[in-house]
């Protein structure tokens, strides 16, 4: 009999194409030999390549959710995407510090869907560092780190939100270092080159990194290591296939 499962939880929204999302988290958890727990944030419906619609989950029923699961599941680390709001997210944080401080949180602040969406308002600053002081790893793309400081450069930006917290500037959008991504840990900033060369772009791609970078956490891998890991096994879903649905393998 294999050795018991360590637990991580994605609190994030659901995506019928399976692509991003709640599904794409519990795949990437599963490929980990990570036992996934879930809780819909949203009822999404879209393809790979349009977005039709999005029904929100009320708050209360994500704390109530949080609330069974939590006290019934040893949670290292959980995983944090798509919110309607900042003043949501900081009820679902402040939440989490109640109940089950010990547990870590991996914020991926989706702002806009790959298809152009725009799930969240950036609003309330004080709110949203309040967040990021009780986030253990963030992890913005280029366009996420500019809207959530509202500066123009993206490395500045990645600098300030890394006051607060860990940052994992992801740079798969970025024009002058293509595929290479930025960890801003401690005072340091850890360049993590990209390995794989042919690579297609992935709906979801964004989702299934930092899924992964929190299924490593949660095996106990350090974070440079963690999003190390992370980085190949998003290659290898970027690599898997020519369409924008990627295929999770190890």
């Amino acid at each position: 009999m294999s050795e018991k499962r360590k637990y991580a939880l994605s609190i994030a929204g659901f995506d019928p194409s399976g692509g991003a999302g709640l599904l794409a988290d519990i795949k990437t958890f599963e490929q980990h030999n990570v036992y996934g727990l879930g809780i819909c944030t949203a009822n999404t419906l879209q393809t790979e390549n349009r977005f039709y619609s999005v029904q929100w989950t009320p708050v209360s029923e994500i704390l109530n959710a949080m609330e069974v699961l939590l006290q019934e599941y040893p949670v290292a680390y959980l995983k944090i995407g798509i919110v309607p709001s900042v003043n949501y997210l900081f009820t679902v944080v402040s939440y989490i510090q109640k109940i089950s401080p010990e547990t870590k949180i991996c914020l991926d602040p989706v702002i806009k869907s790959s298809t152009g969406y725009a799930f969240q308002e950036t609003g309330d600053a004080e709110n949203l560092r309040a967040v990021l002081q009780h986030t253990f790893l963030l992890t913005p793309n280029i366009s996420e780190a500019k809207l959530l400081t509202q500066l123009e450069n993206p490395d500045a930006a990645a600098s300030e939100l890394a006051q607060q917290c860990n940052v994992l500037l992801k740079g798969g959008h970025r024009d002058d270092t293509p595929g290479v991504d930025y960890l801003y840990t401690n005072g340091e900033i850890i360049r993590l080159n990209p390995d794989a060369k042919a690579v297609t772009p992935k709906h979801g791609s964004g989702c299934v990194f930092s899924a992964a970078i929190t299924a490593n956490l949660a095996l106990g891998y350090d974070l440079r290591e963690s999003c190390s890991r992370a980085k190949k096994y998003t290659a290898q879903f970027l690599q898997s296939n020519s369409s924008l649905l990627g295929y999770h393998h190890v």
